[in-house]
C-alpha cells in the first residue's frame, strides 16, 4: 500500500472563491500563516498556508506538489491570520486575493520577510560650528531640525518636512553630516512630552472611561464638535498605553493628514512612529510592517490598509474621522476599515476609539443600541469660539466666476483684517465640459458616459473615471469651429478668478492635480500655518483634519448639486461634508464665518443644519432610514457585472436575481442598468440585494454564491460583489 501524501491548503492570489488542496514531502513541511510557491497552470504563484486536511477531493494522481517553502515560520500571527480569514467570508471576496490585498506587495511576490537596513544623517563636528550664508535659509534650518533632535535626522522626520534625502547629501559633501546605518533595539525607552494644553471636563472625563478601559474591548465613540480638541484626547489615550508597553495603530482617512499627525506625534512622543500609505515605496511598507511585527514601532498611522498590519502587543486601536467614505475600499477587496478594526479590536480584546465631529449613521446607531458608548466634546478647545453661518440668496445675482459680489466684499474685509480665506468647491478642473458654441458639440469620453473635464494648465481634455487624456482640440472636430467654449466651474478656473479679484493676494489650490507631486500638500498646509498664503481654493481634501489658526472665513460655492440626490445617503454625506469644511473657520483667536451660497436657501436640508446640531439632524435622518427600512436597519449588497454589450451583464444578473428570488430573507431589487452605464469602454449592470439582518444576508449568499459562479452566463462577464456598499455608481 502507497504512503499516504501529506496535504495542504492553500489560498492563491487567483479570482476564484476557492482554496486549492496541493501535497508537500515530509522534510518539508509548511506551516500555517506562511507562504509557499506552487504550480498554478503554466506559471508558479506565491501562496499562504491555511490548513492541514487529512483528505482531499483531488485524485491522488492528480495531486500537485509544492515548489518551495518560503517561510520557515509563520508570516502572521493567529489574530491577523483568523482577521483575514474572516474578512474573506464576510466580504464574500476570494480568500487568495485578500491575503494579497492584505500584505506587502514584495511578500506577495516571494521575497523575503526581513529587515532591509535603514540609515540616518548624524550631524558631524564641522556642522555643528558651521554658520551657513544669511540667504542659505534650507541649509539652516536643516541644521537646526538635527540639533533639535539630539544631531540625528531620521527618514520619518524629512517625510514630515520640506527637506529631502538629495537635500542631506549636499550637506554631507561638506562634511556636515555622515550617514550611518540604524540599528533596530526592542523595547527602547520611550520619552513623552508633557503637554502645556489644560484639559477641559468634557475632555478630562472622556479620557476617564477610556483609561477604565484599557485591558477590554470597548468601543467608543468620541463624537466632539470640529476644533474640540479630539487629537489632545488621542494624545494623551496614547501616552498611557506608551507607558504601558503596548502598541497603537492610528488610521486616517487621507494621505495628506499623515504627515501634519506624524507631525504632532513627534512633538509629543519620542520613541518609533511609524507611517504606512499608498505612497510609500514597496521596500519602505515592508519594513515598517516587519519593525511593527518586531515591536520596533511604537505608533503607526496610516490609511486603511494600514488595519492589517502585524503587532507584537498592540493596546489600542484609533480611527479618526470615523465616518469618512474613504475608509471603504470601493475597487477588488471591498472592506471597511473601519468595520474590521471593530473586529479586530474585539478578537484582542482591547478598546477602540472612533472618533468624528460628524458621525456616521452606523456609529450613531450603535450608540442608540449600547455597543458604542458616547463620549461628546461640545465645546470648542482653547475658548474658540463656533462660527457664525450665513447663507447667500445667489438667485437673479451676477455671480463672477461663481463668485458673488457680497461674498467678494466679505472676503476683502476678513482679508484686510489680516485673515485667511477657504473657498470651497468640490470640483477639479478648470471646467466640467468643453462646448462649441456653434453647432453643440460636447467633449465626451468614448469610453465612458460622461464628458470630458477642462484642465486648462495642462492643456487636457481628462475623463476623471477612466483616466482617459486627450489634448484640447484647436476646432470643434464636429463642424471645425473653434469657438470652443468651457462650460462650468472647477478648481482651477475659480484659482483664476480670485486672482484677478485679489491680484495682491498669494492664492493656492488644493486638488488632486495641484498635490499630485510629493510633499505638494505638505508644502501648501505648512504656508498655510505661517499665514504665507492668504486664499486658498479647495476641494474635499481641505475639509477635514486640518487646523488654520489665522483663517476665519469659509465660502462653499456650489452646494445645490449635493441637495437633490437620488442616493438615500446624500443628505447624511453633505451634512458631514459642510459641517467639516464649515469646521476650518475660526480656529484661533478670531471668530469665524461660513457662508454658503445657494440658489435654494430654503432647502429643508440647509435649513436644518443652521436651526439645529448635526446630532439632531442625524436622529432625523435615522428615523427616516427607519420608516423606509434602509441601512443602518437593514442589510444590504451590491452585485456589479460588466462586459462589452449591455445585454450579456443584463442576462447574467437576471438569472442570479431568478436564482435568488427562491429565498424570502431577503428582496431583490434589478437588474437594472448601472448609472453610468458605460465606464472605461465596459456596459455595466447592478443587482442589489437587502436583507433584515447581516447574518439573513449572509446565509443566502453563501448557500447560492457557488452556483452563481458556475452559471454559463458569468463566463462572459466580469462580477463582483459589494457587501454593505456605500456607492452606486
Amino acid at each position: 500500500m502507497p504512503n499516504k501524501k501529506l496535504i495542504v491548503r492553500i489560498a492563491i492570489p487567483v479570482p476564484l472563491r476557492r482554496t486549492f488542496d496541493y501535497c508537500y514531502p515530509a522534510a518539508a513541511k509548511p506551516v500555517i500563516g506562511g507562504r509557499v510557491l506552487v504550480p498554478f497552470g503554466r506559471q508558479q504563484l506565491v501562496g499562504y498556508v491555511l490548513d492541514f486536511p487529512e483528505e482531499t477531493a483531488i485524485e491522488s494522481g492528480k495531486l500537485k506538489s509544492i515548489v518551495k517553502v518560503i517561510d520557515s515560520q509563520a508570516l502572521i500571527d493567529q489574530a491577523l491570520f483568523t482577521l483575514i480569514r474572516w474578512s474573506a467570508s464576510y466580504y464574500q471576496h476570494p480568500i487568495g486575493e485578500v491575503f494579497s490585498s492584505c500584505l506587502p506587495t514584495l511578500l506577495n511576490k516571494g521575497e523575503p520577510a526581513s529587515l532591509t537596513p535603514e540609515y540616518y544623517w548624524h550631524i558631524t563636528e564641522q556642522g555643528i560650528q558651521a554658520k551657513p550664508a544669511k540667504n542659505a535659509h534650507k541649509q539652516q534650518q536643516i541644521l537646526q531640525l538635527a540639533k533639535t533632535h539630539d544631531g540625528i535626522i531620521e527618514s520619518q522626520s524629512l517625510q514630515a518636512t520640506a527637506f529631502s534625502q538629495a537635500d542631506l547629501k549636499k550637506l554631507a559633501e561638506k562634511g556636515w553630516f555622515e550617514r550611518k546605518a540604524k540599528t533596530e533595539e526592542s523595547g527602547a525607552k520611550i520619552k513623552i512630552n508633557p503637554s502645556s494644553l489644560t484639559l477641559n471636563k468634557e475632555q478630562h472625563s472622556a479620557l476617564a472611561r477610556i483609561y477604565a478601559a484599557k485591558d477590554q474591548f470597548k468601543a467608543f465613540l468620541l463624537d466632539g464638535v470640529t476644533a474640540s480638541g479630539k487629537t489632545e484626547v488621542y494624545l494623551r489615550a496614547i501616552e498611557q498605553q506608551l507607558t504601558a508597553d503596548r502598541q497603537v495603530l492610528m488610521l486616517v482617512p487621507e494621505i495628506g493628514l499623515t504627515p501634519q499627525t506624524l507631525r504632532r506625534f513627534e512633538q509629543r512622543f519620542d520613541c518609533p512612529i511609524a507611517m504606512l500609505h499608498s505612497g510609500m515605496t514597496d521596500k519602505q511598507r515592508l519594513n515598517q510592517w516587519l519593525k511593527a511585527k518586531q515591536g520596533l514601532t511604537s505608533i503607526v498611522i496610516g490609511t486603511r490598509s494600514a488595519l492589517f498590519t502585524p503587532f507584537k502587543n498592540l493596546g489600542l486601536i484609533i480611527i479618526d474621522e470615523e465616518h469618512d467614505l474613504s475608509f471603504k475600499q470601493q475597487e477588488g477587496f471591498r472592506y471597511s476599515a473601519r468595520d474590521l478594526a471593530l473586529f479586530r479590536a474585539n478578537q484582542l480584546d482591547i478598546p477602540i476609539l472612533l472618533g468624528s465631529a460628524t458621525p456616521a449613521m452606523e456609529s450613531q446607531l450603535n450608540v442608540a443600541q449600547g455597543k458604542f458608548e458616547r463620549l461628546q466634546l461640545t465645546q470648542r478647545a482653547a475658548d474658540a469660539k463656533p462660527p457664525h453661518y450665513k447663507i447667500f440668496d445667489v438667485r437673479q445675482r451676477h455671480l463672477n466666476q461663481g463668485i458673488s459680489e457680497p461674498l467678494q466684499q466679505l472676503m476683502q474685509q476678513h482679508l484686510d483684517n489680516g485673515n485667511q480665506c477657504l473657498v470651497f468647491l468640490n470640483r477639479r478642473g478648470f471646467a466640467p465640459s468643453l462646448l462649441c458654441h456653434d453647432c453643440g458639440w460636447l467633449a465626451e469620453c468614448n469610453r465612458c458616459d460622461r464628458n470630458m473635464t477642462l484642465h486648462q494648465q495642462q492643456k487636457r481634455l481628462h475623463c476623471h473615471h477612466c483616466d482617459r487624456q486627450v489634448f484640447i482640440p484647436k476646432q470643434c472636430p464636429s463642424c471645425q469651429s473653434e469657438q470652443l467654449l468651457p462650460i462650468g466651474l472647477g478648481t482651477e478656473r475659480l484659482e483664476e478668478a480670485l486672482q484677478q479679484m485679489f491680484p495682491s493676494q498669494v492664492i493656492a489650490r488644493v486638488d488632486r492635480d495641484s498635490t499630485r507631486k510629493k510633499d505638494a500638500m505638505k508644502e501648501i498646509v505648512a504656508q498655510l500655518n505661517r499665514g504665507d498664503i492668504d486664499i486658498v481654493v479647495g476641494t474635499q481634501m481641505l475639509a477635514k483634519g486640518h487646523h488654520f489658526p489665522k483663517l476665519t472665513l469659509v465660502a462653499v460655492i456650489d452646494v445645490d448639486g449635493c441637495l437633490f440626490s437620488a442616493d438615500y445617503r446624500a443628505t447624511e454625506r453633505t451634512a458631514q461634508l459642510l459641517t467639516q469644511v464649515a469646521g476650518r473657520a475660526g480656529r484661533g483667536q478670531d471668530k469665524g464665518e461660513v457662508v454658503i451660497q445657494s440658489h435654494h436657501p430654503d432647502h429643508p436640508l440647509l435649513v436644518n443644519l443652521f436651526t439645529q446640531n448635526y446630532q439632531q439632524l442625524s436622529e432625523q435622518i435615522l428615523q427616516e432610514r427607519q420608516a423606509a427600512q434602509l441601512p443602518p436597519y437593514s442589510a444590504q449588497a451590491l452585485l456589479r457585472a460588466n462586459a462589452n454589450q449591455l445585454e450579456k451583464p443584463m442576462a447574467f444578473l437576471q438569472q442570479v436575481a431568478n436564482l435568488l428570488n427562491q429565498y424570502s430573507q431577503i428582496s431583490v431589487f434589478g437588474p437594472y442598468p448601472a448609472p453610468m452605464i458605460k465606464r472605461a469602454g465596459k456596459m455595466r449592470g447592478q443587482l442589489l440585494l437587502q436583507a433584515a439582518s447581516k447574518k439573513e444576508l449572509q446565509q443566502v449568499l453563501n448557500a447560492c454564491l457557488e452556483t452563481v459562479e458556475n452559471l454559463k452566463t458569468a463566463k462572459s462577464v466580469r462580477w463582483s460583489i459589494d457587501i454593505d456598499p456605500q456607492e452606486v455608481f
